[in-house]
């Protein structure tokens, strides 16, 4: 799928405490995904299949920097997302802010998140979210996304034609 050209900003921390924008990316090709560590099936599902397509790149994958926002920043710190991310889906930086950080950046990318009562989640509550892989191209501009139901294949080929287009 091919979006329209949309500027996206962002002020966050990634997952070492580090603030960083959008401006501090400028010049790579970023694949977004919003979730939250503690998500039981979504996310997961999502990273693995970004996982999977960026190792069906190889070597093209190189210009991207893949990162995982946190739509939960109550729960996701920054050693949190670390940690998640260390022991799964290496390849990801995540990132997290305040609560008002954190809704600046989904307004940004126009992803919806909601807090809501779960009795099976140990804090008591989920947060359904979009669930779409975002592209944004090095001058910081949205340049694709794909559903939840894109799979690897159809992300990497998706990828491939942005980075040699």
């Amino acid at each position: 799928m091919t979006a329209a050209p949309t500027d996206v900003a962002f002020d966050l921390l990634d997952h070492h405490g580090t603030p960083v924008g959008i401006d501090s990316y400028r010049g790579d090709w970023l694949l977004v995904q919003f979730g939250f560590t503690s998500c039981r099936v979504v996310c997961p599902r999502a990273l693995t299949k970004l996982t999977a397509a960026l190792e069906e790149l190889g070597a093209d994958a190189a210009p991207l920097r893949p990162l995982y926002v946190s739509v939960d920043p109550e729960r996701d710190t920054p050693d949190v997302m670390r940690d998640f991310l260390t022991a799964s889906y290496p390849r990801f930086t995540g990132l997290t802010g305040t609560p008002d950080q954190v809704e600046a950046a989904k307004r940004a990318f126009r992803v919806f998140a909601r807090r809501r009562a779960d009795p099976e989640d140990p804090d008591g509550y989920a947060m359904p979210h979009t669930a779409i892989t975002y592209l944004v191209d090095p001058a910081g501009r949205l340049a694709r996304h794909w559903p939840d139901t894109a799979d690897a294949s159809t992300v990497a080929d998706g990828l491939r034609e942005a980075l040699t287009g």
